[in-house]
């Protein structure tokens, strides 16, 4: 059966949206856990110790916030160049 093309195209430019906020989301999140275990490696804490301290709801609302914000940036530019 082949796939029905209207509706692929309706939910390509969400899937997008999702996809780039999601890698947004991943870049801050991996960014957070690199300095947080080299800070907190020097006290002889562990790396589940640093997962733990940056998965905190304000952490979750600035990484979404901050991924909307840059997906409204980059198709912004896209349009605009």
């Amino acid at each position: 059966m082949p796939p029905n093309g209207r509706n692929s195209r309706k939910l390509a430019p969400l899937w997008r949206a999702l996809i780039e906020i999601g890698f947004i989301i991943f870049l801050f999140y991996s960014n957070l856990l690199m300095s947080e275990f080299t800070r907190t490696n020097r006290d002889g804490k562990t790396l589940l110790f640093a997962i733990h301290d940056i998965f905190t709801a304000d952490n979750l609302t600035i990484a979404v916030s901050c991924g909307m914000i840059g997906y409204v940036v980059f198709e912004y530019l896209r349009k605009r160049l």
